[in-house]
């Protein structure tokens, strides 16, 4: 049985979410024709915190942001036992013709990923599409899909959990990587 460990805690958590918005204004200068997209229901709480942390930055506060939920986009949604519910959209513009960052906590199989992408159509069809993770286990994707701002890239194995705590709902900021077995 593997001990459960910790991948970031409070501190790296808040030094990678800064060093990833430095990334982004790099890449995105002052964000006039760049969005923020957070994938429900998880992806949300990074969202939050790189666009928060952008508006501090860039002293900017009209910076696009939106929440998407991909409930009835994913390609599990009929193998489930028990109806999912959805998560809300927010989406108060169009994606038309601009450059996208879509963010989640953890790239695993890439299917959250394809499922958001299929979802986004409904807003617009974007000039640009990058990929913003917190967490990328490499090694476990079954889909072609790669971010390209990476918080922390981790080899793990399927048996391993990545499990990600946010102040807002878990009391405290932590990302775990724990066995199946552990509830930790």
């Amino acid at each position: 049985m593997m001990q459960p460990r910790i991948l970031l805690d409070s501190k790296k958590l808040n030094l990678t979410i800064t060093r990833l918005c430095h990334q982004l204004i790099e890449q995105h200068k002052d964000f006039s024709n760049s969005a923020i997209v957070g994938v429900q229901p998880r992806g949300v709480f990074l969202a939050d915190r790189i666009h928060r942390k952008l508006t501090e930055i860039l002293k900017k506060k009209n910076i696009d942001y939106g929440k998407l939920d991909i409930t009835f986009h994913r390609d599990d949604i009929r193998l489930k036992d028990k109806p999912m519910l959805a998560d809300e959209t927010d989406i108060e513009f169009s994606l038309e013709g601009k450059n996208i960052i879509l963010i989640d906590d953890v790239l695993y199989t890439g299917r959250t990923i394809r499922s958001a992408l299929d979802a986004m159509l409904a807003f617009g069809r974007p000039a640009d599409v990058e990929l913003l993770v917190l967490i990328d286990r490499r090694l476990q994707r079954h889909l072609p899909i790669q971010a390209k701002y990476v918080g922390k890239v981790i080899d793990s194995i399927a048996a391993e959990k990545v499990k990600v705590e946010w102040k807002e709902t878990d009391g405290a900021d932590k990302v775990w990587i724990v066995g199946d077995d552990d509830k930790g």
